[in-house]
């Protein structure tokens, strides 16, 4: 018992939990970006698919997948469900961006309970950007082909 450093019983005991600690928090919200990402690309295809029916022929033959089965349906039957799983996504993404602000939060906190700095030899900002986690898995050539 003489070994823990607080009174709750949670506290770290030594500098390698405090590393593991913190580098499974850091995993964590990097798990949360790229959930994030990944629903929000959905989103966006969900987007098109409305974009693409919605002026059609509400009779209109069409086909769905669902659950890997194709099923065919009219352009009326499919574009509600198509509207309520968009909206349903949407949901799920603010739900995990909240959760994502609390991780950060949570971090910051454990970074200034224990000093953690972080070392980085170009300068760069701390934080990755949404934006800047989306566009993650972009391959572009160099200048002038080859």
């Amino acid at each position: 018992m003489a070994s823990r450093a607080g009174g709750d019983g949670k506290e770290p005991i030594n500098e390698q939990v405090v590393a593991n600690t913190y580098a499974n928090m850091r995993t964590e919200m990097n798990q949360l970006y790229t959930k994030i990402t990944e629903l929000e690309m959905e989103v966006s295809e969900h987007s098109l698919v409305v974009g693409a029916i919605e002026p059609l022929d509400p009779t209109r033959r069409c086909y769905r997948m669902i659950g890997g089965v194709l099923v065919e349906r009219t352009i009326k039957e499919v574009l509600p469900a198509v509207h309520r799983n968009k909206e349903g996504l949407e949901e799920v993404v603010s739900r995990m961006k909240e959760a994502l602000e609390k991780k950060k939060q949570e971090i910051t906190e454990f970074e200034l309970k224990y000093k953690i700095r972080i070392r980085k030899g170009d300068g760069n900002a701390k934080d990755v950007t949404m934006k800047e986690a989306s566009a993650q898995g972009v391959l572009v050539g160099p200048a002038g082909g080859q």
